[in-house]
């Protein structure tokens, strides 16, 4: 197959000094497009890079690929922003990778994603939503339980998740959800803050879809109220170990199979996703985010690491999600 390849590079998107920080954060390395273009190769695939953007219609329109592998992030900041490649190539009718339009734009709406997941009877921290400045001076002690961690409504990659993000007093909410609000141009949410373990759940294929694995973070300094931020993800050789499978009691994992099989159906993902949850010293796992994206960095993504501790190859990791994909398009598999 002809397949095409679309991504948005850090060294393409322009960044503004008005732009928070980590506002590239989300955005691939040549790493990565390197890796996944040598796993389809040497699949027997031609590979066509399309980019993002402006480039990625310029690209699609004028090569002819059979299929789009896709790992772009979209642009901008639109909470709908995942969906933009994936929008264009229904559109053009082009196979591809990966969630649809509907289920990207959901899953980056974090505030949409645990109405949906509540409902579905998974469980998830209390949380509230603030959308302006005007709300931080109504905050009460009765509005969320305390502890409270704080955190963009519409960003992925842990943009704005920082070590500063947990909260003690209601001033401290009204002092970190005014930072995000202003820096980051989007609503806060406003979470319950669960000490415990902090677990990811890699997913793989569809009808039905399979748990790749179940991975533990732990803080290398045995820290009991760890925060898993972008500082730590930063350093994470430094700062933390993955243990992987996670040593967790059989009742616990099997719950936190259930609930990631509940919730990938719900939000109506497809091919491979990564599941974020909380387990608190009663044994309790907390659904905190999905990721229908995931990160494929082959040396520093979670998906990517946790399939090497499970005797996966980067080979057969991509192999099994463009294998997942392919199973929607009969007419893009040779027989």
């Amino acid at each position: 197959m002809r397949i095409g390849l679309a991504y948005d590079l850090k060294e393409s998107v322009i960044s503004t000094p008005s732009c928070p920080e980590d506002a590239l954060e989300e955005y691939d390395s040549p790493e990565t497009l390197d890796a996944i273009a040598t796993v389809l190769e040497n699949s027997g695939h031609s590979v066509v890079k399309l980019g993002g953007g402006k480039e990625f219609i310029t690209g699609i329109l004028q090569n002819n690929v059979d299929f789009v592998f896709n790992i772009s992030e979209g642009l901008g900041n639109h909470k709908s922003r995942e969906a933009q490649i994936p929008s264009i190539l229904e559109m053009l009718n082009v196979p591809y990778s990966g969630s649809d339009p509907q289920c990207l734009a959901i899953c980056l709406d974090k505030p949409l994603t645990k109405t949906l997941v509540t409902l579905a009877d998974v469980c998830t921290p209390k949380w509230q939503l603030i959308t302006d400045h005007s709300q931080l001076k109504e905050i009460t002690r009765d509005d969320i339980p305390l502890p409270a961690f704080l955190k963009p409504a519409y960003e992925g990659s842990s943009k704005g998740i920082r070590l500063g993000s947990r909260a003690e007093t209601v001033a401290q909410i009204a002092e970190v959800a005014a930072e995000i609000l202003d820096h980051y141009k989007q609503p806060v949410m406003v979470e319950e803050f669960i000490a415990g373990d902090e677990v990811t759940v890699g997913m793989v294929g569809n009808s039905p879809p399979e748990i790749l694995g179940i991975m533990r973070v732990l803080p290398k300094l045995g820290n009991t109220d760890f925060i898993y931020s972008l500082e730590v993800k930063r350093d994470w050789e430094q700062l933390v170990d993955y243990e992987c499978p996670a040593q967790l009691e059989t009742g616990i994992i099997e719950e936190i199979k259930n609930s990631s099989l509940k919730v990938f159906k719900a939000l109506g993902c497809r091919d491979f996703a990564r599941l974020d949850f909380k387990v608190n010293s009663a044994g309790t796992p907390y659904f905190l985010e999905i990721n229908p994206l995931a990160g494929l960095n082959p040396k520093s993504s979670d998906l990517p690491i946790m399939a090497s501790k499970l005797g996966w190859t980067y080979q057969a990791l991509i192999s099994a999600i463009l294998n997942a994909a392919l199973q929607r398009y009969p007419q893009c598999v040779i027989g």
